[in-house]
């Protein structure tokens, strides 16, 4: 399961905040953030989409509501 290239993500700014996603050759995707690289999430292409997917729609925002 070798890792691809990460690429940083084109919403990311010149910061220390950004998002860097890579692939696998079994198309896991990988996600990490600059601050902290060695933390790396993974998921499936699926289930990112639909987590983007609820994010955009505001399905998540009373997470956010503390």
């Amino acid at each position: 399961m070798a890792a691809r290239d990460w690429k940083k993500s084109s919403f990311s700014g010149e910061g220390n905040a950004c998002l860097y996603l890579s692939s696998t050759d079994d198309a896991t995707i990988r996600l990490r953030e600059s601050d902290d690289p060695h933390t790396i999430l993974t998921t499936t292409p699926t289930a990112l989409r639909a987590f983007i997917r609820s994010a955009k729609a505001g399905h998540l925002d009373h997470l956010a509501k503390g």
